[in-house]
């Protein structure tokens, strides 16, 4: 099926256009390098997207939100730049594109950030401009592929079970042939803490609409094996 047909034959255009118009520029709070096109309130933005566009059966806007496991990963990035400069990066469920637009202003030579919601891959091209950086959005599922990439980026894929299963078991076939995996987490349910070393942690602004709190504590994680990544802990 085309992605008209998917998205009920809605252009890239006007996602855009709704983005630019029902979210606002902000900058992130964790790593206020990077800015984003945000909204204030999930439930109200759902509503907007079925009343205006006529979209039906969308997935929740995680894309016009910075979660916590994004941030602590953007800003893990951004104070170790070497670990992506110069490589070929994925930011896996890239949401806002908030982990690819770190790596790629951390001087990665390729960032492709991948989302299936074609929601995402127009937000993550507006903040990729509005941050002056080039990622290469995909709506393509990768899970079980590898495209050689050095480095793979994961925020927030824990929060439910059968997924965060599937998604772990293909990150840490990507983690054994070399690449470099790291996975930002505040803790959720399903993170596979006996398959993973805590290599940072910070205090992370949230937004309560999501989390029902204002900080949320949030780690940085790699694969129990891969530690020369490893960094002390803030």
């Amino acid at each position: 099926m085309d992605e008209d047909a998917r998205t009920g034959f809605v252009t890239p255009q006007q996602r855009r256009n709704f983005i630019a118009t029902h979210t606002r520029l902000l900058q992130v709070p964790h790593a206020p390098e990077i800015s984003l096109f945000v909204a204030d309130d999930s439930t109200a933005l759902w509503q907007k997207t079925e009343d205006e566009l006529g979209e039906i059966g969308l997935p929740p806007p995680f894309w016009a939100f910075a979660w916590a496991g994004g941030q602590a990963l953007a800003r893990f990035i951004l104070d170790r730049p070497e670990l992506v400069a110069g490589k070929h990066v994925l930011d896996f469920a890239s949401g806002s594109g908030l982990v690819a637009i770190a790596a790629a202003k951390s001087g990665a030579a390729s960032v492709q950030a991948c989302d299936i919601d074609a929601f995402a891959k127009d937000a993550i091209a507006l903040n990729a401009e509005s941050n002056g950086v080039r990622v290469r959005a995909t709506q393509d599922d990768l899970i079980g592929r590898d495209d050689g990439w050095d480095v793979v980026l994961a925020g927030d894929v824990s929060y439910e079970r059968d997924m965060a299963q599937k998604v772990t078991d293909w990150l840490h076939t990507l983690h054994s042939r070399g690449a470099r995996v790291l996975l930002g987490d505040p803790g959720r349910s399903y993170l596979a803490r006996d398959r993973l070393t805590l290599l940072a942690e910070y205090q992370v602004p949230v937004t309560r609409d999501l989390e029902d709190m204002d900080i949320k504590k949030t780690g940085v994680w790699s694969f129990t094996t891969d530690t020369d990544a490893v960094a002390h802990p803030r």
